[in-house]
């Protein structure tokens, strides 16, 4: 990818968040941190991210409650859920919401990150093609 992926980490769990996005980091990746959903719609309030990765499970504003305001202000920012505990319900609910995939915490770092180049690479096609639909690149014959 010509452009580094932008990495918003929304996670309650401080020393978690930071030592993962010191290794995404490490792979090219830049990466943000927020405590909570609330940091983490604030942080979006002013800067853009690539994709969004979110725990499910938080004090405060719970996973789905932010993925809920984060879809209500971009449809296609892709958003992976952490998770450290499986409850069918709520994980029915993020698929539901819009999340693109859900992993199971603790998340070996190959599978994250694999899994959030895979979004941006998504997030970029499916860019392309609303481009392509709205007429703003075209590949007309000449």
């Amino acid at each position: 990818m010509v452009s580094r992926i932008r990495v918003l980490l929304i996670d309650d769990e401080e020393l978690y968040a930071e030592s993962l996005a010191k290794v995404l980091t490490r792979r090219g990746m830049e990466v943000s941190t927020a405590r909570d959903g609330k940091a983490g719609l604030d942080w979006l309030g002013d800067k853009r991210a690539d994709v969004i990765v979110l725990d499910l499970k938080m004090p405060g504003m719970d996973g789905l409650a932010t993925l809920q305001e984060i879809r209500k202000r971009d449809s296609m920012v892709p958003v992976i859920m952490l998770t450290g505990h499986i409850d069918l319900e709520k994980v029915t609910m993020a698929l539901e919401g819009g999340a693109g995939d859900i992993l199971l915490k603790p998340c070996p770092v190959d599978s994250l990150a694999a899994a959030i180049e895979n979004a941006a690479e998504r997030k970029a096609a499916a860019q392309g093609l609303k481009d392509i639909d709205t007429g703003g690149s075209s590949g007309g014959k000449g």
